[in-house]
């Protein structure tokens, strides 16, 4: 008889704890799902704030364009950081950095050779432009 009494309370008890149980579980969706996006934002963020040093003692030519025909946009003054959008393959160019055809793309219609830019490569380190 005393295991029915505990079976009877328990079955309740049970019933109160799955419906805690859900709503705790959907809460933990809805939080994962924030912290998820919280994540992307700030990986985002993170992704827009990584620059790049421009060589020491060097103005650089921003041009339209991935070479040297390009016109020139502006000129970056000494112990400027660039952040590096995309890169593409143009004109060689030699620089304080070695010879590429790397040109970075550091905001729409802006490029300045790889050769300038302390990137800690000799390749792509970010994404091609498309």
């Amino acid at each position: 008889m005393a295991i029915e009494e505990i079976a009877e309370t328990t079955g309740t008890a049970t019933i109160a704890t799955a419906d805690a149980a859900a709503s705790a579980t959907e809460a933990t969706v809805v939080t994962a799902a924030t912290d998820a996006t919280d994540a992307t934002a700030t990986a985002g963020s993170t992704a827009a704030a990584v620059t790049y040093p421009i060589a020491p003692g060097y103005q650089v030519n921003v041009r339209s364009g991935p070479g040297t025909t390009y016109k020139v946009v502006k000129v970056l003054p000494y112990n400027s950081r660039v952040p590096i959008r995309c890169q593409r393959h143009g004109q060689k160019v030699s620089g304080p950095y070695g010879t590429s055809d790397i040109w970075d793309s550091i905001a729409p219609g802006q490029y300045v050779s790889d050769t300038y830019v302390r990137t800690g490569s000799d390749g792509f380190v970010a994404a091609p432009c498309g």
